[in-house]
Formats: structure tokens, C-alpha cells, sequence
């Protein structure tokens, strides 16, 4: 075996006259008559090696049964390129390695796709061959920042003098927001583990333990429904400290997103990031993780539609709902095919009923539903929603959901249209003041916003009896660019509170005993007051190397129903299984 000396990216001109040892893949291959070039590649770069006839015979006979691909191992002679023939674009490019004995370590079948072009074969055909797409260069750079992120994250909350602690894989399962992942148990008949959600519980039982500080780098799961920045297991930076408020979470969290973005793409974000309310964050933006980079917010618009004589929008006001508006700047161009699309956008993706529309002129409103709107109110709607000459202002009126769900959309897909958003800005902030529940409709009852655990602002003790929904929430999240990075809260520390929470939520003393009992049980014994929270790490390092999922950033994603296509898992498991695990499939009719 010829074994490395060194790697594909390592070897510069300081290098010349040594022989060394390479072991790669081989990327390309060019025959140029008794001389044959070809880039030898590893994760570390690449290196032309040559083959020269006269020089080495024999190793030059060898390559010539040899395809792109295959795995071999070159023992040679660095020489440096002239002038001309340097290659500014690679590392290794002011040398060659003249080539005197060659060992083929594997040939490699026939591609499935050209690893040197990500982009020479759909996404589904490239996680098929997934071990083959992680040779290419860009995952291979995203893994590796993946990693450099995970040793900066531990070195910063190591120096943070936090322990890093393993929590278990199989727990009991606990309602948390979304559906578990259930594992059925062979030992118990009947009775099944949970695979965690988050480690929310143990973290806690973590803090009536002592370990005022605790954090992990650890696999989650959840089984609810997919898309490009969701996975069914998902990876968190949690973290969970004792004897803290909001403030001291909400300054580890911003320094310890200060130096990741700092050490991994060099990039300084302030000191402070901005902090805003999640009521004004609606109002504003239309969702809790507003992207910053542009303006276009929202504009109240009920106040106008009032003084106006358009009906359908006065009967929205009129039944609860509200109406409200974004200015599209310089967007009066778009055609009625342009509308309509959007139109259909906002219909189909968000259930809104519609979309009315003005386009503006020459210090008027024009076209759309315009003639319902009086002159003097038209001026009334440039001045306070500052409208432009050119601009395009779009207005949805129906319930308070449906019409912040629709308009942040439709200004985020306005802004991508127009290329608004700089690719090059950041723009951390931190949402706070959550709702501590949300009333559920269809049960008629209140859930917990966040999970039941959340403290609330005790400022708002007074309406925990009359006006559940108004209370805030001790509850934080972290946004970068649009996307929630993290979230945490103040957890609740008393069983007297925790009782109440129960309570307002419908849970009772039996249940709560059934399922959160070990919890309440040790609080009994002595719990610190305590807050954490959980940064998505598949996320951060989606962002950072500029990827639009986080698929490209995990060694082995599942698509977007949850399927590997590479081992084709889920799979089905043979009868001696079923029955060891005391289960039996029920197929439904068709």
C-alpha cells in the first residue's frame, strides 16, 4: 500500500524536488500524447499528477485502464509549473506531481451522476446516491463548516464554564407541540418509549439537580409535517442555566450568535441585536420571525376603508376581521397576469379571498378598487402610507391570521421578485413577549403557546383568572434574516404556578400526574429558578453556508415526506419482529 504523505491540498512550490505519496479519487483526466494530466482529489483539494511515457513507463501503461473515480494511490516527484502553466485559481497550482509508481486501490463503476457537477442530476436521483454526492465540493465544504460551527459552539459555552450533558434517546412520551415518535417496547407489552422532542424535561431535572449549567449538541425528533428548513430528526444546540432571567439568556444567546457568524464566514454582527414585541412584529411584519433587510411593512388600513365605499372590507371590520396593507415600491408595472399570479398566491398558499389593489400615480390612486375610494381619502392613503408615484399597493381584509399570514408572504415573494432582500446583510433580532396561550378553536379549550413549562410575565399575574389571553409569556425567540434560529423561556420553578398553568389549560390533577409527575415530583425537592433555550443547528448552519435547505447541510436527510431514499427507510420489518414487539399491522381499505 502506498500510504499518503500528504493530502490533495497541501503541496506548494516550497514542496519542489520531494518525493511524496497521494491517495485520492481521480476527478478529471486529460490525454495530451504521452502525457496524461489528471486531478488526484481527497476532501482537502486537489492536485494535477502526470503521467509521463518516457519517464515511467510503466506506471503510464497503468492509468490507462483507469476511469474517473477510482480510488488510487501515486508515489512521485514535486515539480514546479513554469510561469505560464500556474494555475491562480487552486491552492496547489504553481506544482504537478510527476508520477514514478501508482497503486489502484478500487475502480469505481460508472457514475451515477458527474460528482464534479452537483447540479448534473435532480435532487431525488443525488440522495439516492447520497455517499456519492458528499464527494462533491460543496457539501463537502458545508459538512466541514458544520463541524467547525459544532467545536466553536462547545469551546464558547465550555468557556461559559457550562457541562455538557447526554440525555436520554428513549423517554416517555410528553405532549410538547408536535407528534412524538413512538417506539414500541418488547420487554413491556403495550407500553412504548417516545424518542425526545427536545430534552426539555431532563434539562430541567438537570437544574434540580445542580448543574447550573447545562448544555448539548443533540439529536431531536419530531414527526409533523416537512418542508426545506424541517426534518424529522433535527439537531439543537440546547442550553439551560439556573439562577438567570430573560436578560442574562438573552446575552448568552446573542454572544454565542456573535461568534459563530464571527469564526465561521468572518462576518461582525452588533454588539446588541434589536428587540422587538411579538404584538408589534405582527402589526409590522405579519409573522413572529420577520426579515428586516427591506421595508414594505404592513400599513393599517381600516381607518381608510371606513371613509371609503367599499362594502366587502367594511364587512370584514365589521365581523372582528381587519384589513391591512404593504406598498410594493415602483410595482405599478406589474401587468394583470402579474396580479393575478399573485392573487392566486395568496389564495392558494395562505387562504386569503382575494387581493384588491390601487396602482399609484400622479398624486392619485388608479385601477383595482380605486373608484370606491374618494380623492380626498386617496390622498390621505399617499401621505400616511407614504406612497410614491409608481408604487402598488396591495390590500387584504379578512381574519386577523389569515390576512398577517398572507401579507408577509406576499412581501417577502414581492421583495425575491424584485430583488429587495441584499444577500449580504444580517439582520439578527429577538422577539419576546409571546402569548403564554392561544386559544384552540376546534376544542375549545387553551394551549400552551410554547410548551406548559413557560413562565409567565409576572406583570401579568393579574389576568392569569379573567383574560388568560393576554398574558405574556417569560418566552424568547432569535431570527436571522426570516428564519427562527432559536427560542427558549423562563421556565416555571413553582408547583403552586405550575398547578394554576395546568389548570387554565385543561390539564388535571390525574393527567398532569401521568404524565408530568417525575418532574412536578422532584420540583418538590428544591428547584432553582431556571430558563434555557434551543438554537436549530441545522438551521444556523444552513445560513451560513448560504443554503436555501437543510438538506444540504446534514450528512444524510430525509426528503420532504420523510423518506430516505438512499436506504429506503421507512421500511417494512418481517412478522418474527411484529410479534416480538407484541404488534400487529392493520392495513386500511382501499
Amino acid at each position: 500500500m502506498l500510504k499518503r504523505s500528504h493530502n490533495c491540498g497541501e503541496l506548494r512550490n516550497e514542496n519542489a524536488g520531494q518525493e511524496i505519496v497521494l491517495n485520492g479519487w481521480i476527478s478529471k483526466r486529460r490525454d495530451h500524447g504521452g502525457l496524461i494530466f489528471i486531478d488526484l482529489r481527497d476532501r482537502y483539494g486537489k492536485t494535477q499528477i502526470v503521467f509521463n511515457e518516457e519517464l515511467h513507463e510503466d506506471a503510464y501503461k497503468q492509468i490507462f485502464r483507469l476511469g474517473l473515480e477510482d480510488v488510487i494511490g501515486v508515489k512521485g516527484v514535486v515539480v514546479a509549473r513554469p510561469t505560464e502553466a500556474i494555475n491562480s485559481e487552486m491552492p496547489t497550482g504553481e506544482i504537478d506531481v510527476e508520477v514514478r509508481e501508482i497503486h489502484v486501490f478500487n475502480e469505481a463503476e460508472p457514475m451515477p451522476f458527474n460528482v464534479n457537477d452537483r447540479n448534473s442530476a435532480s435532487e431525488d436521483h443525488r440522495l439516492k446516491f447520497r455517499y456519492l454526492e458528499l464527494r462533491t465540493k460543496e457539501l463537502q465544504a458545508n459538512l466541514k463548516l458544520r463541524h467547525e460551527s459544532a467545536q466553536i459552539t462547545r469551546q464558547f459555552l465550555h468557556d461559559e464554564d457550562f457541562i455538557e450533558v447526554e440525555t436520554p434517546v428513549l423517554m416517555k412520551s410528553t405532549p410538547e407541540g408536535a407528534r412524538d415518535f413512538l417506539v414500541p417496547s418488547r420487554l413491556h407489552e403495550g407500553k412504548f418509549y417516545a424518542l425526545p422532542q427536545s430534552p426539555q424535561t431532563y434539562k430541567q431535572l438537570l437544574m434540580v439537580s445542580g448543574f447550573d449549567k447545562y448544555f448539548q449538541i443533540v439529536k431531536c425528533f419530531r414527526d409533523e409535517d416537512f418542508r426545506a428548513d424541517r426534518q424529522p430528526e433535527f439537531t439543537q444546540i440546547d442550553i439551560e442555566m439556573s439562577f438567570i432571567d430573560q436578560e442574562d439568556i438573552i446575552d448568552l444567546g446573542t454572544r454565542l450568535t456573535r461568534k459563530l457568524w464571527s469564526e465561521t464566514i468572518n462576518a461582525e454582527l452588533p454588539e446588541q441585536f434589536p428587540v422587538l414585541n411579538y404584538y408589534d412584529a405582527l402589526e409590522m411584519y405579519g409573522n413572529d420571525k420577520p426579515d428586516t433587510r427591506f421595508g414594505m411593512e404592513l400599513q393599517e388600513f381600516s381607518e381608510f376603508v371606513q371613509q371609503s365605499e367599499f362594502y366587502a372590507f367594511k364587512s370584514v371590520l365589521d365581523n372582528g376581521g381587519r384589513v391591512k396593507a404593504i406598498v410594493a415600491p415602483a410595482c405599478a408595472k406589474y401587468s394583470r397576469k402579474i396580479i393575478d399570479e399573485l392573487t392566486n398566491f395568496v389564495k392558494q398558499y395562505h387562504n386569503a379571498k382575494g387581493l384588491a389593489w390601487m396602482k399609484a400615480g400622479d398624486n392619485v390612486l388608479e385601477g383595482g378598487i380605486s373608484k370606491f375610494f374618494p380623492e380626498t381619502i386617496q390622498k390621505d392613503i399617499i401621505e400616511n402610507c407614504k406612497v410614491n408615484e409608481g408604487d402598488i399597493v396591495f390590500i387584504i381584509g379578512d381574519d386577523a391570521k389569515v390576512v398577517f399570514s398572507a401579507l408577509s408572504a406576499l412581501r417577502l415573494e414581492i421583495a425575491k421578485r424584485e430583488n429587495l432582500i441584499d444577500p449580504n446583510v444580517w439582520a439578527p433580532l429577538w422577539v419576546v413577549d409571546f402569548p403564554l396561550v392561544e386559544w384552540n378553536e376546534d376544542e375549545k379549550r387553551w394551549d400552551a403557546l410554547h410548551h406548559p413549562f413557560t413562565s409567565p410575565n409576572f406583570k401579568d399575574m393579574d389576568k392569569m383568572d379573567s383574560n388568560p389571553g393576554e398574558v405574556r409569556s417569560l418566552a424568547y425567540d432569535i431570527v436571522m434574516n426570516g428564519y427562527e434560529i432559536g427560542g427558549g423561556s423562563i421556565r416555571i420553578h413553582s408547583a403552586e404556578l405550575q398547578a394554576k398553568i395546568f389548570t387554565i389549560l385543561g390539564i388535571g390533577d390525574d393527567e398532569a400526574q401521568e404524565k408530568f409527575g417525575f418532574l412536578m415530583n422532584a420540583f418538590k425537592y428544591g428547584a432553582p429558578p431556571h430558563g434555557g433555550m434551543a438554537f436549530g443547528f441545522d438551521r444556523i448552519v444552513m445560513l451560513l453556508a448560504n443554503c436555501t435547505q437543510i438538506r444540504d447541510v446534514i450528512a444524510f436527510p430525509k426528503t420532504t415526506s420523510a423518506i430516505s431514499l438512499m436506504d429506503e427507510s421507512p421500511a417494512n420489518v418481517d412478522e418474527k419482529q411484529l410479534q416480538d414487539l407484541h404488534l400487529e399491522i392493520i392495513r386500511a381499505k382501499s
